[in-house]
This record gives structure tokens, sequence and C-alpha cells, in this order.
């Protein structure tokens, strides 16, 4: 009787830098090591095609696994796309924009191939490292911006009709600078949380602070270096107890709680999760105090604890766990769910 091949999935999330690179097999279980290579995004889809290649050919080579035996791979972008096709440059180069890259990579490769945005790809990741997760999964990621992604209980990604569901980063929030307006967000609107709890809000609101006298003999104002560069300073200041730093850290997490409550009312999933580079920060268990502070003050008491029994957490938040290789476990259990 002949012995049945082993099948296998692969899973490729496209950074700005790097493209990291997993297998999983038949089972779902990893298989080897995970894989980094340069993305190259900003030089053209297609120069990034070869480097996606690279990435495939160094994973079976690390597993000894033919190429022949991946069944179908999946594959996430750091821009907002819709039916495989981009919708916006983000920190792409100009020609990914308006083409199905879903498509032209699978007839590239000669494999079936699914894509998400990156953010809904690290949901899906966090979800399956959670084999015991029974409810929904909300995942929030303060990056550059702030990015999110829902799945709903049975590990299904919910993208909206459009693709372009989730997006926390744009919902409105009603925080204010001291002159009363509503800070400006990159998107075009006003007011939104990415303006509050992101890096893009760490330096607005560091611009800010260091203008006043409270904070002229702060060693960032003796600093001639950009805003940018002092910005990326603050986390390693919070980590020594900098009161500047941590004032702008739990201002950001005070609103991140709040906002979280709101989206609660909305979706209800059971668990949050909190992704990006703080999950890696000394001062996390901190900056969870101050986010569950933001959450209670505004939460209904029913997503805290349940009315019948008080014993029953309803909501839980807690750090994300698959760390940078998220996105890739995302979408190499997403093609093993989609062409297994």
């Amino acid at each position: 009787m002949e012995q049945k091949q082993s099948i296998y999935f692969a899973g490729l999330d496209i950074g700005g830098s790097t493209i990291k690179a997993v297998l999983v097999d038949e089972t779902a279980g990893q298989v080897g090591e995970i894989i980094e290579v340069p993305s190259r995004v900003t030089e053209g889809y297609e120069t990034c095609f070869k480097q996606l290649e690279d990435a495939l050919r160094l994973l079976t080579e690390g597993a000894n696994v033919s190429q022949d035996a991946i069944n179908g791979v999946g594959l996430d972008v750091p821009g907002p796309s819709s039916d495989g096709v981009i919708w916006g440059q983000a920190n792409l180069s100009k020609d990914w924009v308006g083409v199905n890259i879903r498509d032209a990579f699978s007839k590239h490769i000669g494999l079936p191939a699914v894509m998400v945005n990156d953010c809904n790809a690290a949901a899906v990741g966090e979800y399956a490292v959670r084999r015991k997760q029974v409810g929904g999964l909300l995942y929030l990621a303060p990056g550059t911006g702030l990015g999110g992604g829902l799945v709903l209980s049975g590990g299904k990604l919910y993208e909206g009709y459009n693709c372009l569901a989730i997006e926390p980063g744009h919902m409105s929030v009603p925080f204010r600078d001291e002159d009363g307006e509503l800070p400006d967000c990159t998107c075009g609107l006003k007011g939104c949380l990415e303006t509050w709890v992101s890096l893009i809000a760490l330096r607005r609101c560091l611009k800010i602070e260091l203008a006043k006298t409270k904070w002229a003999a702060h060693s960032l104002n003796s600093d001639d270096s950009t805003i940018e560069n002092k910005a990326f300073r603050l986390r390693d200041l919070a980590e020594e107890n900098d009161p500047l730093a941590v004032q702008i850290f739990k201002q950001q997490g005070v609103i991140l709680g709040y906002a979280i409550s709101d989206l609660l009312r909305l979706f209800d999933p059971g668990l949050v999760v909190i992704g990006g580079g703080l999950t890696e920060t000394s001062f996390r268990d901190k900056y969870m105090e101050w986010v569950m502070e933001g959450f209670e003050e505004h939460c209904w008491p029913m997503h805290k604890k349940s009315p019948i029994d008080p014993q029953k957490t309803t909501t839980k938040i807690e750090w994300a766990q698959g760390g940078d290789s998220a996105g890739a476990l995302g979408m190499a259990f997403t093609a093993h769910d989609l062409f297994g």
C-alpha cells in the first residue's frame, strides 16, 4: 500500500523590513524554525516576490521538506487590502496599489494563496497559540499606528464586507489637547484613537510636553536630535521610571483601556490581546495597570464580572503570546484551514 505523502502549509508575514516565514503540517503543528529574510517592499512587489520565494526555499530546506509538499500559502501585507487587492500604499511602494497581490503571487509560485492585512494575521496567530480559547479574540497592536483584528468564536477571522473592518486606530475618542482641539490624524480625520495610542502619538505628546517650563531641564530638551529619535528613547526612559516618559505612557494606557471598554460594547469577544513592541518592555505590568484603570472607569460592570456568577470573569485582557511570529503563524494556520 502506497504511503500517503505529508502535506504542509506556509505562512509569510511581509513587514516593512523583514519577511517572517513559518511552516505547519497537516495537524497545524509547526515544522522547523521560523525564517527571516529582507522584505524590500519599497523596491516593488515583483522584487518582494523573489524574497518570498527565498523564504519558502529556506523554510523547506530547514525542515527537510520538498517544496512540492506545500499545499497552500498564506501571506499578510502591511496595508489595507480587499479580496487580494492592495487599496492603499502604507509602507509599500506605489506599484503595489491596485494590484491583486494574492492572485499574482499564487500564479508566480504555482500554489493557492490567501492574503489578509498584518494585524488580522496576528489576531489569527494569537488565537491559534491559545488552543483552548473558546470565545472570540480582539487583537490590538500599538505600533507606529494602532492596528487591530477580530477572531470570532470558533476561529473565523472577521474582516467585514470590504475586508476593511476592525481599524481601532481610527475610531473617535473624546479626548482633546490642552488647547481644546482634537488632534489631527494621518487618515485625514480628527480625534482618532491613534492620535493618543501609537508611536505617532508619542511624538505629538512629547513635543507638546517638552515645550513646557516643567520639563525645561529634562535630558531630552538638551538633546539636539529629531522628535522622532526622542520619541524612540521614551520606552527606555520609561523602563528607568523617568517621570516624563511615565506620564506619557500612562496617558496612552488609560486611553487605550477607555477605548477597549467601548469596543467590548460592540463585540464582547471575551478576550482582548494587546500586542506590539510594548509586550517586551520591563514596564509592561505597569502599562497593563494603566490600561485596566481606563477600562474599569468606563466599562459596564458586566464586562468585568458576571451579574449571575460574581466569581466569573467575563472579559480577560492580556499580553500577546505569539511575539514577532504571530502574523506568519496566523497565515500558516489560515492556509491550513482553507487548503487542507
